[in-house]
């Protein structure tokens, strides 16, 4: 992976403005997440998109993210693996592209899965964090977005590092202001 760019300031590098914070972020616009996801996949990266919202348990996330990332079929389907399987993304051996920029997580409707089962929604995206922190020292870029409905979500950090609103939502009046009225 090259280094980012110097002569390129943030406002032109989607990647690096979501990279600066940490692997992990916030979305609540479905429009700013498709915006951005759109950058990124005309920019070379892959992305791996997940509905959340049908998770009702730690085993729908496996069964998804298992398939959707060709993990192997010895796969533990438990959060351990999970965590041994996301470093092996980190060294391409399966669920990345070494000819992608990089690699991109998205999970829409995180904050369902994160009501049912708030431990393992913590745990999920720690596990990424720490693999993005791997990924990058053998110059893989992998990135995790994820889309909430609840403008209010928050998590504890990750990776040693908060998980932080998108630059375009990071105030708390851009978000309330996007959600209708219930």
């Amino acid at each position: 992976m090259p280094s980012f760019d110097p002569d390129t300031t943030p406002a032109e590098d989607r990647a690096f403005r979501l990279a600066q914070n940490g692997a992990v972020t916030l979305f609540l616009r479905q429009d700013v997440l498709d915006e951005t996801t759109g950058w990124l996949h005309d920019h070379g990266y892959r992305l791996v998109t997940l509905d959340a919202r049908p998770w009702h348990t730690r085993a729908d996330f496996h069964d998804d993210v298992r398939a959707a990332l060709d993990f192997p079929d010895h796969y533990g389907a438990n959060l351990d693996a999970f965590n041994d399987c996301m470093h092996e993304v980190a060294t391409y051996a399966y669920g990345a592209d070494r000819d992608a920029t990089g690699t991109v997580l998205v999970f829409t409707g995180y904050d369902a899965f994160t009501a049912r089962e708030p431990q393992a929604a913590q745990s999920i995206l720690d596990i990424i964090a720490h693999a993005a922190r791997h990924a990058m020292l053998v110059g893989h870029r992998l990135l995790c977005l994820v889309q909430s409905n609840d403008p209010d979500l928050g998590f504890d950090p990750v990776g040693a590092t908060a998980v932080a609103w998108n630059p375009d939502e990071r105030l708390w009046a851009d978000r309330v202001r996007a959600v209708p009225p219930r």
